[in-house]
């Protein structure tokens, strides 16, 4: 388990144990978490599980695949650390992972 930290674009923070083997994403919607809707639900089809990753996590995070690169192009505000939660595996390696939603999703 690991404990993950939700901060939505106003600043409010969710610190949440999310178990081993699921995704970010699916951490942010059984919690309830304001700005991941996850339309598609975690299919990597839509972009609504967008998130800027904390710079200081980024090389912990397996790579992008192509999937989500493609899916990236239809989020708005893309930057550098944006990643889809639903392609974010939860591993104890994880575990302190800081997470930004976009405005845009609020």
């Amino acid at each position: 388990m690991a404990k993950i930290t939700y901060i939505e674009f106003n600043g409010k923070e969710h610190v949440v144990d999310v178990k081993n083997g699921m995704s970010v994403m699916e951490g942010a919607v059984k919690n309830l978490i304001p700005g991941i809707d996850a339309d598609c639900g975690g299919a990597c089809a839509c972009a609504t599980c967008h998130v800027y990753v904390d710079n200081a996590w980024l090389d912990k995070l397996e790579p992008m695949q192509e999937m989500e690169k493609t899916m990236l192009d239809f989020a708005e505000g893309v930057e550098a650390n944006s990643r889809l939660s639903c392609q974010i595996k939860v591993s104890d390696a994880l575990d302190g992972l800081v997470v930004r939603t976009p405005k845009s999703q609020h």
